[in-house]
């Protein structure tokens, strides 16, 4: 009898570890890498805002997401053999988003901060953008950044421009889009705004008569990337997504949607 219980719980044994092994195996190549997971899936999902000119917004015509992070996203989510499906979202939830896994990435202008970097893996960048300091066409106050000491300013939440305004002195606000920023500027409700010179150029190709003039520009360019959670089983994928922005750079791509968008090539640090 002993030897037949024995026999019994060693059987029993081989067959947990054996379904152990076999679970971890499938794990292994169907759940925690991320590349095999999207291609399984035939999906790549896309944060994005939507509302953000001329990188993420909505065709006034159509109301079609357009713009030339949905392209660029779009493209990419190609190379890899998979559709791109994209969620909009606001600014601030983004990030939120991509570390509970609704989101395999974000594609809306990101950029690469020592801050960010910590947390997430960022692909090759795609995107060379300066920061632009906005203020009313009345205000003499504010030339340079280092102006902005004891004066308000209004931001997209949780943004870089928000970070770079507090680090000059100034007290910044965190608004939802980029036409309510500029709105309070023309309301006089705030002495200044920071955004993407791009988008302040385009926002005034729709709005030449909007008084707001552009003071100060960054001297350094901040770099515009993909941003990836951190860990082993995402290597792969972003190694993918490397790969698929080297292709775009070599074919003109990037180029060609960079000047249907912004006018210029901002795709490359010498280019624009």
């Amino acid at each position: 009898m002993k030897k037949w219980i024995g026999a019994v719980i060693a059987l029993v044994v081989v067959v947990a570890v054996v379904v152990g092994f076999m679970a971890f195996r499938a794990n292994k190549t169907t759940g925690s890498d991320l590349l095999t997971s999207i291609q399984e899936k035939g999906e790549l999902t896309i944060a994005t805002e939507g509302n953000w000119a001329p990188w993420t917004y909505h065709d006034e015509e159509t109301n079609e997401l357009v713009g030339f992070d949905v392209e660029v996203a779009t493209l990419i989510a190609g190379k890899l053999g998979v559709k791109a499906t994209f969620v909009e979202c606001p600014w601030e939830s983004i990030f939120a988003g991509i570390d509970a896994k609704r989101y395999d990435i974000a594609a809306n202008g990101v950029e690469i901060t020592d801050e960010r970097a910590e947390k997430y893996d960022f692909s090759t960048p795609y995107g060379y953008i300066r920061t632009a300091l906005v203020v009313h066409k009345d205000n003499e106050d504010i030339k340079t950044f280092e102006d902005l000491a004891g004066k308000s300013t209004v931001n997209s939440i949780a943004s870089t421009y928000m970070t770079l305004a507090e680090s000059y002195g100034a007290t910044a606000t965190g608004v939802s889009t980029l036409d309510m920023t500029i709105e309070n500027v023309l309301d006089k409700r705030a002495d200044a705004t920071l955004n993407a010179e791009v988008s302040i150029y385009d926002y005034l190709s729709v709005h030449p008569d909007a008084d707001i003039k552009i003071v100060a520009l960054t001297d350094d360019a901040s770099q515009v990337s993909i941003p990836v959670r951190k860990g082993e089983e995402n290597a792969s994928f972003l190694a993918a997504v490397n790969q698929a922005i080297k292709e775009l750079a070599e074919e003109g791509e990037l180029s060609r949607l960079s000047e249907k968008y912004f006018g210029s090539d901002i795709t490359s640090p010498t280019a624009n």
